[in-house]
């Protein structure tokens, strides 16, 4: 299989997130041939160090990347081309399809409203005789499913199982030692050590619109200690150090496989978009979304219809819905003390757990998607039009 990947970043690093791990997962477990077209390269970067600006054209582990620039290069289009999020092809791309008849993906976004499940797969046609097919991942085995590469869970299973090496990490990240103490002699977040209650480790990862002034507010006068890890560039007002209950550590933009193992030390993620809420979900621990704000707050329907798909406790919900509140009510504090409440935490762990068994039990996006675009491509050599 051979395929071109296009990613147009408009969210600084949910697009190219996703797409960079599909490409890596379609060419290491499916052995397919990736061409990866990426418009902004600087945000590439940011999660793949490896990434060169300069350059027009390079390979990471064995997939071309393309720095696709206005007018783009004119190839010769790969049998398959993936959209990611629907983005747009180059005319010229667009114009060679129409004599190689490949097989056009778009890509679209996450969603777990119902109506998905009657589009996914379905085909598109357009005006200059070209069609293409909708593909959806969702939560469902009727949509295309989830990232998840085959051995994620057993490497997150053997992470969380090693505190020393996830002490290690957490002093390599900036974390203080005395931060530290307070936090790894608990496993669960909750013993007592030393007269007092063992810190809490929470991940903050959120658009600037966000209430973290009120986060702050509430986790400082917390009856537990908090470290809030929050990445550079992110809730830029937030000033690291002490602040009575709770240490704000400031922390570098990691790659995506250390962003990963913070998923899985943290007790709470706080996360937003899409690649981080399926990567936190895969954590099996709790976590806040921060969904991508929309126009006439459609995005708060998404919300919705997720909240309603995954069954978090209530206390649960009602944070998640204050953290994506416009207007600032109701406001998150109460919700926030109220869901990290002992007999609440534990019960939203459990139900975590729970929730990424099931996702866990169903074929992955780019199984889902290796099985399609073989299928159309058998069907496509096959077809009469093909044969003449």
């Amino acid at each position: 299989m051979q395929a071109d990947l296009f990613c147009r970043v408009v969210d600084n690093y949910g697009d190219i997130g996703v797409t960079w791990r599909l490409a890596r997962q379609l060419r290491q477990e499916h052995g397919w041939d990736v061409r990866l077209w990426v418009d902004t390269l600087s945000s590439f970067a940011r999660i793949e160090p490896r990434v060169r600006l300069e350059l027009a054209s390079q390979e990471i582990d064995g997939i071309r990347i393309v720095h696709w620039t206005t007018p783009a290069p004119d190839v010769q289009p790969m049998p398959v081309a993936i959209a990611a999020f629907s983005c747009g092809l180059p005319e010229t791309y667009v114009t060679r399809m129409r004599e190689t008849r490949s097989l056009w993906i778009n890509l679209e976004y996450l969603s777990a409203e119902p109506w998905v499940e009657g589009f996914h797969a379905l085909p598109s046609l357009r005006a200059d005789g070209l069609s293409c097919h909708f593909f959806f991942p969702g939560f469902t085995c009727q949509t295309g499913g989830l990232l998840r590469e085959a051995s994620l869970l057993a490497t997150r299973d053997a992470w969380q199982r090693d505190r020393p090496r996830q002490r290690a990490f957490l002093s390599r990240l900036g974390v203080p030692p005395e931060a530290l103490v307070s936090w790894s002699g608990c496993a669960d977040a909750v013993t007592d050590i030393g007269g007092g209650l063992c810190a809490r480790l929470i991940s903050l990862f959120c658009y600037p619109q966000a209430p973290t002034d009120a986060l702050v507010e509430a986790l400082q006068h917390a009856p537990h200690p908090t470290i809030l890890l929050v990445p550079e560039g992110i809730a830029p007002t937030l000033q690291a150090g002490r602040q009575g209950n709770l240490w704000i550590v400031r922390i570098a933009f990691l790659p995506q496989p250390d962003y990963d193992r913070v998923l899985w030390t943290a007790d709470l993620n706080f996360v937003r978009g899409e690649d981080s809420v399926v990567r936190a979900l895969w954590a099996g621990k709790p976590l806040v979304w921060h969904i991508y704000p929309q126009t006439e707050d459609t995005h708060l329907v998404k919300l919705q219809a997720w909240l309603s798909r995954v069954g978090l406790p209530r206390p649960a919900q009602d944070l998640i819905r204050a953290w994506n509140s416009q207007d600032g009510t109701p406001a998150p504090g109460k919700s926030l003390m109220q869901a990290l409440s002992t007999a609440d935490m534990i019960n939203w762990g459990q139900r975590a757990e729970q929730l990424c068994l099931e996702q866990a039990s169903m074929p992955d996006l780019v199984m889902n998607l290796d099985q399609f675009c073989r299928s159309k491509c058998q069907q496509n050599t096959l077809s009469p039009e093909r044969l003449k």
